[in-house]
C-alpha cells in the first residue's frame, strides 16, 4: 500500500466520508487521485463517484479586456475624443487584429457608421463629446468574460463558443471524487490471492485466503497471430464463387511471358500503343525466349495476323517472329487463358476455368492507379453458345456477389467480338459504374488453335482492387496495396462477405 492509499483510508476513517478530494487533498492530480481510488476499489475497501467541472481561465487579452473595456469600446472612446477617424487609421490606432474585430462589433452595436469620406463617426444613438461616454454603452463582452469565471452563472453554448474562438478565454477541466467506505473498509490493504494453487487445497489454507474476484467484463489479451490481407480476403470470395459453379482454376504462377501469348495469340497488332515502352515493362536479361513449338499454330498466327484467315481480314501488315520472342511482365491474366485454350485444341470439350492473379501494368501511380494490381478472369468454352448465354451467365456471376441489375455497354477488345463492358448501379456515388468488362473469343483467334468451329469461348474479368476497395471503404489503392500499408489496417478487418453492401 503506497503512502497516499493509507492516507485516503486514514482521512475516510476520520471524516466517515470525503465529499470533495479536491479539498481535502487539493495538491495531488486528479490521476493520481484516481489510480489510487482504483486500487483500493479493487480490494473493496472504499467507493467513489467522479464529477467534472469545466472553468474558464482569461488569456492575457482577455484579462486586459476586464480591466480596460473591450476593443469596441476602445474604438468609440478613441472616435469621441478624436471627432472622427479614417478607416484606414482603424488598424493603425487599435492594431490588425484588435482594430478589425473592435470595428465589426461597434458596427454590429449600432455605436458607430460610416461617412462617404470613408471616415467613422459616432453614431445618433451615442451621445458625443460626452468625457464619460462609456457610461452610455453596455461592454458586452467584459460583460461575457466577468460572468464566464463564476461556474455558477450559466452562459450559452454560442458565447462561451465565440469567446474560445476569438482565443480570449481557454477552458480548464477539473475533476474532484465522493468517497465512501467499502464492504471491508479497514486500514489495512489485505493481499488478495488472483490464483487458487495444488497446495493451497492439500493445505487447506485457501479457506483462510482472500482472493481477488473475477472481471467477467475485461477482455483478455488477444492472441499472436498472422492475418491475411483483405485483398487474399476478397480473393478467396470469388475463387469460392467459382468453385461453386463448377470452374478450375488455371496455373498463373509465370509473371514473365513472351510477346507471343501476351500480345499475338490475342490478336494485339505488333505496331498496337499497348505494346509501347511507357505502357508494357520490358524485361532486359534475358530479352527473349524461344517460340513456341506448335509451327502449324505459328504459321496461323502469322497468317491472320498478315493477310488473314478463318473469315478474318488480317491487320495487312508484316509480322515479326522477333517481336513475339521479347520477353514482358505480363499486362494480363488473358495470355494464360490463350495458352490454356490452346492446351484444349487437343481434347476439345465443354471447359470452365478461372484465374486470379497479379498483372503489371507502366502507368502512374495515383491514388486509383499502381503499375501492378490483380485480374480476375473467367473463361467458358461450349458448343453453339451465344452473346445472350453470356448475358445470362454475367447476372448469375454477379448476384453471388450481390450485384444485380446490371446493364451492358459495347465495345471493343483485339480478341472478342462481340465485346461488353458490365456496369452496375453504386448506391454511394448515385451513378452507373464500369465493374468489368466481357465478351466472346473471336473465331480466327480460337480455330487458329485448332479449336472446332462449333466450339465457342466466353471471357469476362474485372480487378480486385476495385471491389476490396468498396468493401473495406479504402479511398486510396496505396492504403491497400504497397508499402503505405498499415500492419493494424490488414490485421484488424474482418474476413470478407460478398453481400449486397459490396457495391452499396
Amino acid at each position: 500500500m503506497s503512502q497516499f492509499q493509507l492516507d485516503i483510508l486514514k482521512k475516510l476513517d476520520e471524516l466517515n466520508e470525503i465529499k470533495s478530494t479536491l479539498s481535502v487533498f487539493p495538491d495531488i492530480k486528479s490521476q493520481d487521485v484516481l489510480s489510487a481510488l482504483n486500487s483500493l476499489k479493487a480490494h473493496s475497501k472504499l467507493d467513489y463517484t467522479k464529477s467534472e467541472t469545466i472553468y474558464y481561465d482569461l488569456t492575457n487579452e482577455g484579462k486586459d479586456i476586464v480591466k480596460n473595456g473591450s476593443h469596441e469600446v476602445k474604438l468609440v472612446e478613441l472616435i469621441n475624443k478624436l471627432g472622427k477617424l479614417q478607416i484606414k487609421d482603424v488598424m493603425t490606432q487599435l492594431g490588425p487584429q484588435n482594430g478589425k474585430v473592435g470595428q465589426a462589433r461597434a458596427f454590429k452595436n449600432g455605436w458607430i457608421k460610416k461617412t462617404p469620406e470613408n471616415e467613422l463617426v459616432l453614431s445618433e444613438k451615442i451621445a458625443s463629446g460626452n468625457e464619460d461616454i462609456t457610461s452610455q454603452l453596455t461592454d458586452e463582452t467584459k460583460d461575457q468574460l466577468i460572468a464566464i469565471q463564476n461556474p455558477a452563472n450559466q452562459l450559452d453554448a454560442k458565447t462561451i463558443n465565440d469567446l474560445k474562438k476569438r482565443k480570449l478565454v481557454t477552458p480548464r477541466k477539473e475533476t474532484d471524487f465522493h468517497v465512501v467506505k467499502g464492504p471491508d473498509f479497514s486500514l489495512e490493504l489485505t493481499k488478495l490471492e488472483t490464483d487458487l494453487t495444488s497446495d493451497m487445497i492439500a493445505t487447506n489454507s485457501y479457506k483462510d485466503l482472500k482472493f481477488k474476484p473475477y472481471n467477467f467484463n475485461s477482455q483478455g489479451v488477444p492472441p499472436q497471430s498472422g492475418a491475411l490481407h483483405p485483398l487474399n480476403k476478397v480473393r478467396e470470395e470469388f475463387r469460392q464463387i467459382f468453385f461453386s459453379m463448377g470452374f478450375t482454376e488455371m496455373p498463373t504462377n509465370k509473371y514473365v511471358e513472351t510477346g507471343f501469348w501476351n500480345f499475338d495469340t490475342l490478336f494485339v497488332p505488333q505496331q498496337h500503343p499497348a505494346r509501347d515502352l511507357q505502357d508494357t515493362f520490358y524485361i532486359k536479361d534475358p530479352s527473349t525466349a524461344d517460340l513456341p513449338e506448335d509451327k502449324t499454330y505459328m504459321e496461323n498466327i502469322k497468317a491472320v495476323h498478315e493477310n488473314g484467315k478463318f473469315d478474318s481480314i488480317g491487320y495487312r501488315y508484316t509480322w515479326k517472329e522477333t517481336e513475339c520472342q521479347k520477353l514482358v511482365l505480363r499486362t494480363h491474366t488473358t495470355a494464360v487463358s490463350a495458352n490454356m485454350l490452346h492446351q484444349l485444341a487437343k481434347d476439345p470439350k465443354p471447359t470452365r476455368l478461372f484465374s486470379i492473379d497479379r498483372v503489371f501494368r507502366n502507368e502512374a501511380v495515383d491514388a486509383t492507379h499502381l503499375a501492378e494490381f490483380h485480374q480476375v478472369e473467367g473463361v467458358l468454352a461450349d458448343y453453339n453458345i451465344t452473346l445472350g448465354d453470356l448475358i445470362k451467365f454475367m447476372e448469375e456471376f454477379f448476384a453471388k456477389m450481390g450485384v444485380t441489375g446490371l446493364r451492358f455497354k459495347p465495345t471493343y477488345n483485339p480478341y472478342t467480338e462481340p465485346s461488353m463492358e458490365i456496369f452496375s448501379w453504386h448506391e454511394g456515388l448515385g451513378k452507373w459504374v464500369e465493374i468489368g468488362n466481357s465478351g466472346m473469343f473471336r473465331p480466327e483467334m480460337l480455330e487458329s488453335m485448332g479449336l472446332p468451329r462449333n466450339l465457342r469461348v466466353l471471357g469476362w474479368g474485372l480487378s480486385l482492387e476495385r471491389p476490396t476497395m468498396i468493401k473495406y471503404k479504402v479511398q486510396n489503392i496505396r492504403e491497400l496495396l504497397g508499402h503505405k500499408v498499415s500492419l493494424d489496417f490488414i490485421e484488424n478487418n474482418p474476413a470478407a462477405r460478398l453481400d449486397e453492401d459490396l457495391y452499396d
